[in-house]
């Protein structure tokens, strides 16, 4: 068997499958260090800087090990680059004949049963819905795995897409007429036999709820897990320990029950009557709030709006629907089905309203044309360690922000890791030579009302030295909007707005374009990678502190504040420097690239804390003069 000193080598196996291979310590090292907590059955919980290769550094300890193997990624996208690009290279390398395989939420798999349900009941599909299904059935026959990503014609959004696939609510398991056929139990079972299997946060996280309810598992046991872009588990953590019911939801069940009656009754007096006046009862709820988005805390809104009126009439109105549908109990599997989500959901909201539990957050979240009930547990590091104990795995945590000034404790102390082993591993670009980091001083602070127009007016200068090339970057959707009409007006370069197309559309389109500008908020402060000219300059406009006004984050402040800590210092500021080490680490993605950071944000310099951020970004350059950004792009 090889070591990993001689995969990584010169001359080594991978050097002679990757043209122009460059030995990179930082790599070598952290593959070395993985290995031995492997193991050792160490956890290990590292930061790796950009361009260290980490992928490369953790797949190569783990197929090197002989254990069984689960790596867990932020999103589906990097799923697939993985599996498509990364681990073939891997197995190339090692010569193993180790099995594996990527899986998927239930989401991304076609259900037979749904499918032939789309196909009987066609009389409120467009003709592009038509098309897509006709497609779909086209395919079906042919697709070894059913990960509807094989069909890319199909937009995210499809009505038909969610139509041909099944929910954890209405799913009907082992009673389903297609469950020998069913492509989500054919892949969970292929995953159990696989050496190592690629999966994402949101299906572990979901392994873990069913396993801690007794409901069976969807991810085999494993010897290793590995998260890799782990900074967003705390976050993801939070959502699903959370608690949450939706109106979408409400309206889905009315739309199963619907089609339940028409398949296995047909005659429940007085239904059609009752969902009519539960659909209207949902709206009504609904529309006690305005048209934006927004997150709300649940005892201010019970108290001071028609709330406390609506959501009785709703739960009267559901209680008639529960009343007929155990009417027909017996009748059939799609209606028992939905006769017992109904009574799940129904004891949700009444519990909802009488919770009086001090450990968990009440709040609201209203979301396009939908409302969300949720309970969020204030502190999760005690729920994910225990959830995380059942699979009685070695854990590996890695991501290229994780620690601050090379400090875990922010990090560790979200997931209960205080007994981790930790490490990191700086990038090895230069970036003293490769980019500057430009703070103006001379811009009024982002709290004052000057401060947008002066933003825009900086902006536009120096996209003039960059002459495009650039992401702006922010740290709001409205602050998104406004820019973008502006600058659309004073700018002849090409601009891509987030929203405007699917994200990789934009990118692409980005990539392909010269003097291209991006404009973005969350979504590409993090796993964004545009390589060389295309990106050489991007702008921040502000400290990305979370709104304060956010029940969630203002339940957890007051929590810090109970147990005697000090909530901005050590929650609010490090949260901010590792969303703001993302945003930053766009910018340099290669050892040729070159290009210029700038945070349009004054904190970072005249308050202390500013100073604290700073030293967990890379090691740039600081200026404060203009000229020197327009000297650095000449």
């Amino acid at each position: 068997m090889k070591t990993v000193k001689e995969v990584f080598a010169d001359g080594g196996p991978l050097a002679n499958l990757i043209n122009d291979y460059q030995h990179r310590p930082e790599q070598e090292d952290m593959a070395q260090t993985i290995f031995s907590a492997i193991a050792a059955g160490q956890n290990l919980v590292c930061e790796a800087g950009t361009g260290t290769g980490k992928t490369v550094a953790y797949l190569v300890p783990a197929l090197l090990s002989g254990q069984k193997v689960i790596v867990s990624t932020g999103t589906r996208h990097l799923q697939d680059q993985l599996y498509q690009k990364d681990l073939p290279l891997v197995l190339d390398a090692l010569a193993t004949v180790a099995t594996t395989m990527v899986l998927k939420g239930r989401s991304n798999y076609l259900c037979l049963q749904h499918m032939d349900i789309a196909i009987s009941d066609t009389k409120d599909l467009s003709y592009q819905n038509m098309s897509d299904l006709q497609e779909v059935v086209q395919w079906s026959s042919s697709t070894r795995t059913g990960d509807i990503n094989e069909l890319g014609m199909i937009e995210e959004n499809s009505v038909i897409r969610s139509r041909i696939t099944s929910t954890t609510e209405n799913c009907l398991g082992q009673s389903c007429p297609s469950y020998d056929d069913c492509f989500v139990f054919k892949n969970r079972k292929a995953a159990m036999e696989s050496d190592l299997v690629i999966t994402n946060h949101h299906l572990v996280l979901s392994d873990m709820g069913l396993r801690e309810k007794g409901f069976g598992e969807v991810l085999p046991l494993a010897d290793v897990i590995i998260f890799d872009e782990a900074h967003q588990l705390p976050e993801l953590a939070s959502t699903y320990f959370s608690q949450t019911l939706s109106s979408r939801q409400l309206l889905e069940l009315i739309s199963d029950i619907k089609i339940a009656d028409h398949e296995e009754a047909g005659d429940i007096d007085e239904l059609a009557s009752a969902l009519a006046q539960f659909e209207k009862s949902i709206r009504d709820v609904r529309l006690v709030f305005g048209r934006q988005d927004q997150r709300l805390n649940w005892l201010e809104v019970w108290e001071k709006s028609l709330l406390s009126t609506e959501l009785p009439k709703l739960l009267s109105a559901y209680q008639g629907v529960i009343d007929l549908l155990e009417t027909a109990c017996g009748r059939g599997k799609l209606l028992d089905n939905c006769w017992q989500r109904a009574k799940a959901h129904y004891n949700y909201i009444d519990n909802y309203i009488e919770s009086k539990n001090e450990d968990s957050i009440r709040w609201i979240e209203i979301r396009g044309h939908h409302l969300y009930l949720n309970q969020t547990p204030v502190n999760i590091s005690e729920t994910f360690q225990q959830r995380l104990a059942e699979y009685n795995a070695t854990s590996i945590f890695t991501s290229a922000t994780l620690a601050i000034n090379d400090d875990f404790n922010y990090y560790s102390r979200q997931l209960g890791l205080e007994e981790c082993k930790t490490q990191v591993w700086i990038s090895p670009f230069d970036y003293q030579t490769q980019t500057c980091l430009y703070v103006p001083l001379d811009l009024p602070e982002p709290n004052q009302s000057e401060f947008f127009d002066a933003f825009i007016d900086r902006t536009i200068t120096l996209l003039s030295y960059s002459e495009g090339h650039a992401f702006v970057l922010f740290t709001s959707h409205q602050a998104l909007t406004r820019s973008a009409e502006k600058l659309s007006k004073a700018i002849d370069y090409p601009i891509f707005i987030q929203g405007q197309a699917p994200r990789s559309e934009l990118l692409n389109q980005f990539r392909s374009t010269k003097h291209g500008v991006l404009l973005g908020t969350s979504s590409f402060w993090e796993g964004v990678d545009v390589k060389g000219e295309a990106l050489s300059l991007v702008i921040i406009d502000k400290l990305p502190f979370a709104s304060p006004d956010d029940p969630v984050l203002q339940a957890r402040l007051n929590h810090f504040s109970k147990q005697g800590g000090n909530p901005f210092m050590d929650h609010q500021v490090p949260q901010a420097a590792i969303s703001l080490k993302q945003g930053v680490g766009r910018l340099i993605r290669d050892i040729t690239d070159r290009g210029v950071c700038v945070i349009c944000d004054k904190r970072l310099i005249n308050k202390a804390y500013g100073k604290r951020i700073i030293k967990s970004l890379p090691p740039m350059p600081v200026t404060h003069d203009l000229k020197e950004v327009q000297l650095f792009f000449n």
